[in-house]
């Protein structure tokens, strides 16, 4: 299969390429699975001091990177992939970055990720230039490095191969819509000075299928405990109903 072909757009190329050649993300790489380019928009600015940035029309604080290093260094990111790649800015006003999206750009061929800096970027630059707007949460950070970081995680965990077990992708938080149910490991009893702490019984009993309804009823229950708001839109099947309706008895 043909590995995924990703650019990212960045005044700090050496962070995304340090987090690209470790874990999960980075064996993809190794492995060519994923395949990720830095560009530099300083190295496509037109003057000696490599400028980027200047001061916002209307005044305001900050300053404002501007169109012309940005929208070159997409062309070079998009001239050296395979396809017209959509280019994605990483914003805070953006659409909220999901698992949906996430399997979303891991079926496409090629994408550009845009991680700017300062104040902000000139709205020229996104009217004319980008395809997508993904924030990954509401807050504000210093750049879109980290978030252009999450996406690449995100989506390289889901390539064909990347993880050891494939099962893994599908017992994992927000794969089914719902929030994953509670692990655990040796030993099964880890004590502490003022209480012991053991494994639910259910999970040593050998009984393949009480372990199953345990999860789902744990993963149900966290859910609707934790993210309501999942379980808004959601179908759920009788037997799912059941099992919460035993864990809503339980805490209420």
């Amino acid at each position: 299969m043909a590995a995924l072909q990703t650019a990212v757009v960045s005044l700090f190329p050496e962070l995304i390429e340090t987090a690209l050649s470790i874990g999960i993300t980075g064996r993809t790489v190794r492995d060519g699975r994923l395949a990720c380019r830095t560009y530099n928009p300083r190295d496509y600015a037109d003057d000696a001091r490599q400028t980027v940035d200047d001061r916002p029309f209307g005044g305001g604080p900050g300053m404002v990177m501007t169109v012309g290093p940005l929208r070159r260094a997409v062309y070079a990111a998009r001239t050296a992939l395979p396809v017209d790649a959509p280019a994605i800015f990483l914003t805070p006003q953006g659409e909220r970055f999901d698992q949906r999206i996430a399997a979303e750009l891991a079926g496409l061929p090629a994408f550009v990720l845009v991680a700017a800096r300062y104040e902000g970027v000139d709205e020229r630059f996104i009217a004319t230039e980008v395809e997508r707007e993904l924030s990954i949460g509401d807050y504000v950070l210093a750049g879109g490095e980290l978030p252009a970081l999450v996406v690449l995680d995100a989506v390289a965990r889901l390539l064909p191969g990347a993880l050891g077990n494939p099962e893994s992708i599908t017992a994992e938080s927000h794969v089914d819509g719902l929030l994953d149910w509670p692990h655990y490991t040796r030993p099964e009893v880890e004590t502490r000075p003022e209480a012991e702490q053991r494994v639910p019984a259910v999970l040593l009993s050998g009984d393949h299928g009480a372990v199953a309804t345990w999860r789902r009823q744990q993963a149900l229950a966290r859910t609707w405990q934790r993210r309501p708001d999942l379980l808004l839109d959601r179908h759920l099947t009788a037997a799912d109903r059941a099992l919460l309706a035993e864990c809503i008895d339980e805490h209420t």
